[in-house]
């Protein structure tokens, strides 16, 4: 059922809109605060600017002091959690007490939440579950379709709105898209909205990507923002505009420049992955692709199942940890293994070759290392790592990195694997 909402605001924009996350097991970190990301979207979407994210505790004194303050810097407050039955479910008091406000029980909820209960009896004669029922007088209800515990929307005071959401996902969702978008919409967006467009890099460094397009780095609309992880560099480009497809082509000529300039780099956009990539492009030219791992010990076929549609392409791997099983399922001569070491240029070559021979496939990828924290010496460091791969025609390519020693064992390992897939990457594309 949704909620016919009457607009409490003038036309006028506002801006200034923070999110408050409520609960103490967020500060504990026992659950993961997933809905100030989907918020902090939502908010996006409106073309809204959002300032702030906070997260406090189940402390009634805390929280009526920091709403506010921020009913003294921002027009718009959303907040997830602390709404449900439960003792430690303060916040609708404790916004109602920042602004010296009684708040008043509500029979027409107090009966939809007996109806919602009526096949748990136990439950319907506990007077806790009222404590959902009270809010401020002028408070407009936000319904709750999913869950026991409705949120609000007051105006506490000239130019600040509060929006209350519970902290369930599912629960909070379902409110923001019956009632809390269209009422946010109205009254605080202007019509435009936000787009982003990512673009995904590899085989090269934040600092080089960000010296090299430093004058795109100082434009205002669109954005250019650069984010590092181990193993990628993500530019997000981002503009506002009055539609989608306003935003796209104010993207576009930037999009088009930054491809020109790390056409090595960039090997996808926004959801994409070096895997999912490759998948594509394998099952484009029909070709089939089989590991043989050593030091990550499977993590290189966990990469590829994990993308939908790769059995067209994979065919299977092998993990030969042991030089006994390198020889034996892989055929890697022994005397090839004493003289050069299972981590060689040398032993990486015939595993690609017997892996493929073995699995009869197009292409073969082998990976041998020392990602440690154990097992290097002053010939052979941790972080070194060779890498074979052997395409159709039997040409093999070799690679030899040498990872930071201090990296930890599941970086080096995680390294790996990217490099042996952005390689047959590079070695598709050209």
């Amino acid at each position: 059922m949704k909620t016919n909402l009457k607009h409490l605001l003038n036309k006028e924009i506002k801006e200034g809109v923070e999110i408050l996350s409520i609960g103490t097991e967020l500060l504990l970190g026992n659950i993961v605060n997933t809905n100030a990301r989907w918020i902090a979207e939502q908010l996006s979407i409106l073309g809204l600017n959002h300032f702030r994210q906070t997260t406090i505790g189940d402390n009634a004194e805390r929280l009526s002091k920091l709403i506010k303050e921020i009913s003294m810097r921002s027009n718009l407050l959303i907040t997830t959690g602390g709404l449900g039955p439960t003792p430690d479910d303060l916040t609708t008091e404790s916004i109602a007490k920042a602004f010296n406000q009684k708040i008043y029980a509500r029979e027409s909820i107090w009966e939809g939440i007996k109806m919602k209960l009526s096949q748990k009896k136990p439950y319907i004669t506990n007077l806790s579950l009222k404590k959902q029922c009270f809010f401020p007088k002028d408070a407009q209800i936000i319904n709750n379709p999913k869950g026991t515990a409705p949120g609000m929307i007051w105006k506490p005071k000239e130019n600040f709105t509060i929006l209350t959401f519970p902290g369930v996902p599912d629960e909070m969702k379902v409110m923001w898209e019956e009632t809390a978008y269209n009422f946010i919409k109205s009254n605080f967006s202007d019509g435009s909205i936000f787009f982003s467009n990512t673009l995904k890099l590899t085989g090269i460094g934040e600092a080089t990507v960000s010296e090299t397009i430093k004058d795109l780095l100082e434009l205002k609309n669109p954005t250019i923002a650069p984010y590092a992880s181990l193993e990628e560099v993500k530019l997000r480009i981002t503009t506002k505009a009055k539609s989608v497809s306003e935003a796209k082509l104010l993207i576009k000529p930037i999009k088009k420049e930054l491809k020109e300039t790390f056409s090595k780099n960039i090997f996808g956009e926004d959801n994409e992955s070096l895997q999912s990539i490759l998948v594509k492009e394998l099952i484009k030219r029909n070709e089939s692709i089989v590991f043989a791992e050593s030091c990550t010990g499977g993590l290189l076929s966990s990469y590829i199942t994990s993308v939908s549609g790769s059995s067209k392409v994979f065919k299977g791997g092998v993990i030969a940890y042991s030089n006994e099983l390198k020889h034996s399922l892989l055929d890697v001569p022994i005397n090839l293994i004493n003289s050069f070491g299972a981590v060689s240029e040398e032993v990486a070559e015939s595993m690609s070759i017997g892996v493929k021979n073995k699995l009869k496939s197009d292409w073969a990828i082998s990976v041998s290392g020392i990602a440690g924290p154990d097992g290097g010496s002053d010939s052979k460091p941790i972080g070194l790592v060779y890498i074979a791969i052997t395409g159709p025609n039997n040409k093999i390519i070799k690679i030899k990195k040498q990872y930071n020693p201090l990296r930890n064992r599941n970086e080096i390992q995680r390294l790996s694997v990217n490099d042996c897939l952005n390689s047959l990457r590079l070695i598709l594309l050209s």
